[in-house]
């Protein structure tokens, strides 16, 4: 029997990938947000494609505010842009 793979959903383009293909934004217990690679820090997360036109998407839609109910400001945008660019680039 094949194993199950999860499916998440990107909050920019709003496609269903697996989760491998992703990669989780968390906003951790003390209120900070940041991306995780690994896909196992603890807090709430929410999934975007590897491309910055998704994460502008999400900006533009405010989809990951609300998945991660926390406002969040214009310099951690910045500051995911970059960690995205890296390490997609890198």
């Amino acid at each position: 029997m094949q194993k199950k793979i999860p499916q998440r959903q990107c909050m920019g383009c709003r496609e269903r990938k697996a989760k491998k293909e992703l990669i989780r934004v968390v906003r951790e217990t003390d209120g900070t947000v940041s991306l995780d690679f690994s896909g196992k820090r603890n807090g709430r997360g929410a999934y975007l494609c590897p491309r910055t036109e998704c994460l502008q998407k999400a900006q533009k839609a405010k989809s990951l505010e609300r998945s991660l109910e926390v406002p969040i400001p214009q310099e951690v945008y910045d500051r995911l842009a970059k960690e995205m660019e890296a390490e997609v680039c890198g």
